[in-house]
């Protein structure tokens, strides 16, 4: 039965407000594991989820060998390489080094960048992002200030669709239909208008501001909402610095920046957790959703052959654990094929799957703090996901590890066994039903949401 509770309003992100820290950024990277309850962690930083052939080749070489053999995908487009073997982080380095992916070994936890996964490919937004993806990537490696970033600050590059701009970046960069390029530091609401071609230099130049004023006011912050600071006050600061470097800038006065088209979210489940580009072919791209962001050795050489035959030979992995291939050299039967080729290895090609309303954190037994084997019981649980007005996602404790923005019902393991239900909505949380059983699941879900 469902509890009758009233609903409480959700606390502030720890993101929201200034955080003090008393100890340094323990993010992982590929040179800095991580040790977790499955063996070391890796998280390889790819700018804009992009990715070669060769590389994603790579990658599979290094999860086979040295990890678990499957590749696990983060919610801003990286990769994570899980189960690694105690003192592998030398020959790690040297895979992923003569793979190209280790561009500059003291900057690789700082090169967070998520872009618009679609971009170029579909005929929407204001413009590609892709020449500003790659000057972001090679200013940020050669500015030894960037060095000082925390591996949790993010840029964004969005093309104008709205899409990526939504994401809690420090640094937001959105394309407009006047050729020039909005920047937003902490939210997405721009406070600079900028040339476009000074895109990827004022969004370094955000991010080099933000650290000199960490150091003036003596915090600790990794995220420009941590700062204590008046709200205009590095908006100021890097208006100076474009200026002393001669970038065509002026303030912008016009509220919140324009969207070309309304962004997507999941296809037909217009709230899923899948967010981002739906499964299909769209304009010369091929796109798929990867189940709960897990990707095996076979599911992983499918994905990457068919990039490979597709034309450019390339993956762009998104931010919504998905994954879209540039198909410029297939014909419609031919991105058919595709399609049905990764379909038979258990991705999602369509609208419809409930996977698209299901997400989970890494839970048992990749993670101690997790009481449960939540990916497990999720997937067991897959068809109680149609009984609910809002899409699912699976917690192995409180600290409810990468769950989506917006909508949603939190599953969350219980300290005594089974799982605790509660529904997010506008902000506000309403405790649900406990059940013992991940079987139970639908009963407790019509009771939130009943015909």
């Amino acid at each position: 039965m469902l509890a009758a509770m009233s609903t409480a309003p959700l606390r502030p992100s720890p993101q929201a407000t200034a955080a003090p820290r008393d100890r340094g950024d323990a993010c992982p990277g590929s040179l800095r594991l991580h040790a977790a309850d499955d063996g070391a962690l890796a998280r390889v930083r790819l700018p804009g989820g992009v990715l070669t052939v060769r590389q994603a080749e790579a990658l599979a070489t290094a999860a086979r060998d040295l990890g678990d053999g499957d590749l696990h995908l983060t919610s801003r487009g990286n990769v994570q390489l899980r189960g690694l073997a105690d003192g592998c982080g030398a020959a790690l380095a040297a895979l992923l080094g003569a793979a190209g992916l280790l561009p500059s070994p003291g900057h690789e936890r700082v090169r967070n960048v998520v872009a618009s996964p679609l971009s170029g490919l579909d005929g929407r937004g204001a413009g590609d992002v892709r020449p500003w993806l790659s000057a972001l990537d090679a200013a940020l490696c050669a500015s030894e200030a960037a060095r000082g970033l925390s591996g949790r600050f993010l840029f964004a590059l969005d093309d104008g669709r709205g899409d990526v701009a939504g994401l809690d970046a420090d640094v937001t960069v959105r394309a407009a239909a006047d050729g020039r390029a909005l920047l937003g530091l902490g939210t997405p609401d721009p406070v600079l208008s900028v040339a476009s071609a000074d895109a990827p230099r004022a969004a370094l130049l955000a991010a080099e501001a933000f650290l000199h004023r960490v150091r003036e006011s003596g915090t600790k912050a990794w995220r420009v909402t941590e700062l204590p600071l008046a709200p205009d006050a590095l908006a100021d600061e890097v208006r100076r610095r474009l200026t002393a470097e001669g970038a065509d800038h002026e303030p912008w006065h016009g509220g919140a920046a324009p969207v070309d088209h309304e962004p997507w979210h999941g296809g037909p489940a217009p709230e899923g957790i899948a967010g981002g580009p739906p499964p299909g072919v769209i304009g010369s791209a091929l796109s798929v959703h990867i189940p709960l962001g897990r990707l095996s050795g076979l599911q992983w050489r499918e994905l990457t052959q068919v990039a490979a035959a597709a034309g450019p030979g390339e993956l762009r992995l998104t931010p919504w654990r998905g994954a879209v291939v540039p198909a410029l050299g297939l014909s419609g039967t031919d991105a058919a094929a595709a399609l049905a080729r990764l379909a038979a290895v258990g991705l999602v090609t369509g609208p419809g799957s409930p996977w698209l309303r299901v997400g989970a954190c890494v839970g048992r037994p990749g993670c101690a703090k997790s009481r449960a084997d939540v990916r497990a019981d999720a997937a067991s649980a897959l068809a109680a996901a149609g009984r609910s007005g809002l899409p699912l996602y699976w917690s192995g404790c409180e600290r409810r590890c990468g769950h989506p923005r917006g909508d949603r019902v939190d599953v969350v393991a219980a300290p005594g066994g089974g799982y605790d239900l509660s529904a997010v909505r506008g902000g506000h949380r309403t405790p649900g039903a406990s059940i013992a059983d991940p079987a139970h699941l639908a009963t407790a879900l019509a009771a939130f949401f009943p015909a």
